[in-house]
């Protein structure tokens, strides 16, 4: 692979917190178009993962690199929802723009560009008509589908999302999958945390699992040939 493409390197890495590794040794790249699904146990050390990809959490040892159009917070994060965020008290447009909010400093006003990308990533969302509704008295699926937009608004290249149908109805995340398989077609790389193990090998093209302190990271085909596949046993 062209390392020129590879937006996150964990080499050698200590995942974990308070000096203490979680998982050591950890070697895991994502490339450009890449689709992971992080799947395992809880407590394994997915959340912990995600909080290093962003920054949130330094490695206990080892390197965590991410490519240099990443270095200023472009990383579009889509985080579990807390019962307080779902009746948050905003418009939808608000929410969507408020991705734009690492990027600004400490500007304090929106930019046209700005105010034009957002109505663009609500209607690859499919939700462009929602834009005036308060946040709050939206459906659970509506509300991930804004979310998602605001990812988008600060994403560069790459979403990383924590379990985003949990909760939602079948309909409403079979919906959610299917625009995130249209993101990646399109290019977006996408590492998705999630327990949602029957249909992860119908949406990764790779699969991270990790179990107690060891981890398997490959094509969604070989993990489906390997042992990892018993937790589904």
């Amino acid at each position: 692979m062209d390392d020129s493409k590879c937006l996150v390197s964990c080499v050698n890495a200590g995942i974990g917190y308070d000096n203490k590794a979680i998982l050591d040794n950890f070697n895991f790249n994502v490339f450009e178009g890449d689709y992971v699904c992080v799947v395992g146990e809880n407590g394994s050390g997915k959340s912990t993962l995600v909080k290093t990809i962003l920054g949130l959490t330094k490695p206990v040892s080892g390197q965590v690199k991410l490519h240099q159009i990443l270095k200023n917070g472009a990383v579009g994060y889509l985080p579990q929802q807390t019962q307080i965020q779902k009746h948050f008290p905003a418009s939808v447009m608000e929410v969507v723009l408020s991705g734009f909010l690492n990027s600004m400093k400490k500007r304090p006003i929106f930019k046209a560009a700005e105010k034009k990308e957002a109505l663009r990533n609500l209607g690859r969302m499919e939700i462009l008509n929602l834009k005036r509704k308060c946040y709050g008295e939206l459906s659970g699926g509506q509300q991930q589908r804004v979310l998602l937009a605001r990812a988008l608004c600060a994403a560069e290249k790459i979403l990383v999302l924590d379990e985003p149908v949990a909760g939602l109805d079948p309909t409403a995340a079979t919906a959610l999958y299917d625009i995130l398989q249209r993101l990646n077609n399109e290019g977006m790389a996408i590492i998705m945390v999630t327990h949602d193990f029957k249909n992860i090998a119908n949406m990764a093209g790779k699969i991270l699992h990790i179990s107690d302190g060891n981890y398997f990271y490959g094509s969604a085909k070989k993990y489906m040939d390997s042992d990892y596949t018993k937790i589904f046993d």
